[in-house]
């Protein structure tokens, strides 16, 4: 139904337009959101053949292989598994009708062009980007330092201390669950909700902004 919408009243080409919330239970990519773990839409580009779905979890591509086919290929790129970086926004210059945001996430390339008048909401996504790569650096160190951490206990257990075995249970116990905590939970962000909402401003109706380009 919204395919039908944005392509034939709203002239969609291969050049994204930004969705708004209001519209987000109409696209392709709604579907696939795990929708009982609390995973919610953020920020929506989508072309006549490609949906580009930033939730607080995951990026969720629905990619066409073409324009007039109904065939979809769903990719999904988990924030706690992939890296995020080399985001770049490129403008548009005078005669240029759109803006291109390019980003790595895991081993991807993207590399997606918007209608210029969405700007401001590139840029927006732009932000939002950059502050969940840095979050991941920050998560990777911590970890690094969790590991480090326990090396330098390990050095300094000495069974011939302990006095007895379920000593030795209790204490590995307590490290591992202590360093589980750390690496898996504490230091590894798996919902970037707080990140979106800091810095995604979603701009005019879909409807309108499309008919002003």
């Amino acid at each position: 139904m919204f395919g039908k919408l944005a392509s034939d009243a709203l002239g969609l080409s291969d050049i994204g337009v930004i969705v708004t919330p209001a519209d987000y239970a109409k696209v392709d990519a709604d579907d696939y959101l795990f929708h009982e773990d609390g995973e919610r839409i953020f920020f929506l580009i989508k072309s006549k053949k490609d949906e580009y779905c930033f939730t607080n979890l995951a990026l969720i591509h629905v990619d066409g292989e073409s324009a007039v086919s109904s065939k979809r290929s769903i990719k999904r790129y988990d924030y706690a598994n992939q890296r995020i970086g080399e985001v770049l926004i490129e403008t548009a210059g005078t005669m240029d009708r759109d803006v291109e945001l390019k980003f790595r996430i895991g081993d991807a390339g993207f590399s997606i062009d918007v209608k210029k008048q969405f700007l401001e909401q590139v840029k927006d996504i732009y932000k939002a980007l950059i502050a969940i790569g840095r979050q991941q650096v920050r998560d990777m160190g911590a970890r690094e330092n969790a590991v480090r951490t326990l090396d330098a206990l390990g050095g300094m257990f000495k069974l011939g201390n302990v006095a007895d075995e379920k000593a030795v249970v209790a204490h590995y116990d307590a490290i591992l669950e202590a360093l589980n905590h750390a690496t898996q939970a504490r230091h590894h962000t798996h919902d970037f909700a707080n990140v979106f909402e800091r810095y995604i401003h979603n701009g005019a109706p879909l409807r309108e902004a499309a008919n002003a380009g």
